[in-house]
């Protein structure tokens, strides 16, 4: 080996056990402050973006322990590219900013296992500064989520628009028949509309008042 490549690799290989300790320790707290500011800037994250955060905390542990046992051997840091290289990626990254989290993740994890902790403790509220200054805001809920499906079943003879007025302007913001179809032969209409409730609260008073309509012989309320 080249006497200048030797000089500048330090030589970690009788590192102690409480040496050891510390940095994993560290590699686990920092994972864990990276993980919070991913959930922070990602604000209510998505499945795929939950699933990171437990990654991100396992990832810096990980890294910070290779590069403990990479040390300042040559051989054994070729060897674990190539026993790494082994792993393939395939899930599909939706949002850039999860990569950076995950590099965020490796520069820390490499820093604390090289004994760098109190430099990464420094350096790591830039990052994090950087992160939530640039995050996307959160978009103001759709009122389409607030639409729910109605399916009432009424009698021949009986007229739904005058016998749901009631109910629908007590208990509805808005209302508007989405389908119609008969029903038991041609005995009962079934209409299916989109309501919306003027109050959470108000599905069940809403079914019970409709069922104890005469004329109405089945109500159902459901998420659309």
């Amino acid at each position: 080996m080249l006497d200048w490549l030797r000089d500048e690799i330090p030589n970690d290989k009788n590192i102690s056990l409480d040496i050891l300790a510390l940095r994993l320790g560290t590699a686990l707290l920092l994972g864990s402050v990276i993980a919070g500011i991913y959930r922070l800037a990602r604000g209510r994250p998505t499945n795929d973006a939950a699933n990171l955060l437990p990654t991100l905390v396992l990832l810096t542990v990980l890294i910070s322990l290779v590069t403990v046992v990479i040390g300042g051997s040559v051989a054994r840091a070729f060897g674990l590219v190539g026993a790494l290289s082994i792993v393939r990626f395939r899930t599909v990254v939706e949002d850039t900013r999860d990569t950076a989290f995950v590099i965020f993740a490796v520069a820390v994890g490499m820093g604390v296992g090289a004994g760098f902790w109190v430099k990464m403790l420094v350096a790591l509220p830039v990052p994090a500064v950087a992160a939530l200054a640039f995050r996307t805001p959160k978009p103001p809920p759709s009122r389409d989520e607030d639409v729910r499906l109605l399916t009432v079943r009424v009698g021949v003879g009986h007229n739904p628009d005058v016998l749901l007025r009631k109910p629908f302007e007590t208990h509805l913001e808005h209302w508007d028949v989405v389908a119609a179809a008969t029903a038991r032969q041609g005995a009962a209409v079934d209409l299916t509309y989109g309501v919306r409730l003027r109050h959470p609260g108000a599905a069940v008073p809403f079914i019970m008042e409709l069922n104890g309509l005469e004329g109405i012989q089945s109500a159902e309320l459901r998420q659309k």
